[in-house]
């Protein structure tokens, strides 16, 4: 798995990488096939608060891309939110690869009573 964490008007610190990393080893517990993901964390000047802080993945897999963004006052707070996010979406694409067509039970004879 390939990974790239970056900032925009942010400087990325340890402990925000190392956060980054623990979250998203939750989404690769539920779905080994990872090929790449792109992390990008930004703080943007707006006039609302609570927007301000934004957060961005573009997961790859086999098969699909898979981008999702969030924003929020807080910067951890917008990665939480995203993972969940990401997390929902990956066990849908897992859910979607898996086969839930089950063969018709064969008919079994009974004895005549």
């Amino acid at each position: 798995m390939n990974l790239t964490i970056s900032g925009h008007h942010l400087e990325i610190t340890p402990a925000l990488r190392e956060y980054v990393l623990t979250k998203l080893d939750r989404v690769t517990r539920h779905f080994d096939q990872v090929v790449d993901v792109n992390v990008l964390l930004t703080v943007e000047n707006k006039k609302e608060k609570e927007r301000r802080h934004c957060a961005e993945v573009t997961l790859h897999v086999k098969g699909r891309d898979i981008f999702v963004e969030q924003a929020s006052e807080d910067m951890y707070a917008a990665i939480d939110q995203l993972m969940d996010k990401l997390d929902r979406q990956v066990m849908r694409h897992k859910d979607r690869l898996q086969d839930h067509h089950h063969q018709a039970a064969k008919r079994i004879d009974a004895p005549p009573a």
